[in-house]
């Protein structure tokens, strides 16, 4: 089985590009906190109509889950072979904490207004009272 989940915040812009074919591609990097110590760095590579959501929601500092899978390759650079390791994402959630423009969002519901008043001379008909 080759799944991955991921929780880290983008460490710089997605870097957004086009293939010959004409499929979009967006290339980024996640932090990923270790629990002990220190962090990952791993690179992330989302395809389509994924890259499109990141192209337009997407930038530093933006926090997500990302399930994906690891896929493999090389490639021949200067100083020979180049193995790499990236994520090829399969879904993203977006998880910021709170909105970038500092607004807490919208308000909570008041529990008080949750509940569904009784009825008067309903009370005896209960199963519970």
């Amino acid at each position: 089985m080759n799944k991955t989940f991921s929780l880290g915040n983008m460490t710089d812009e997605p870097k957004i590009s086009t293939t010959q074919n004409g499929k979009k591609v967006a290339r980024f990097t996640l932090a990923l906190n270790r629990m002990k110590d220190g962090a990952d760095f791993p690179n992330f590579i989302a395809w389509e109509q994924k890259a499109e959501v990141i192209e337009k929601w997407c930038h530093k500092g933006t926090r997500l889950c990302v399930e994906g899978h690891l896929q493999t390759g090389s490639y021949e650079g200067k100083n020979g072979k180049v193995y790499t390791t990236d994520v090829v994402v399969d879904s993203i959630d977006f998880c910021d904490r709170k909105p970038k423009d500092g607004s807490e969002g919208q308000p909570k519901e008041n529990p008080e207004d949750t509940w569904m008043n009784i009825p008067d001379g309903l009370e005896e008909e209960l199963p519970f009272n």
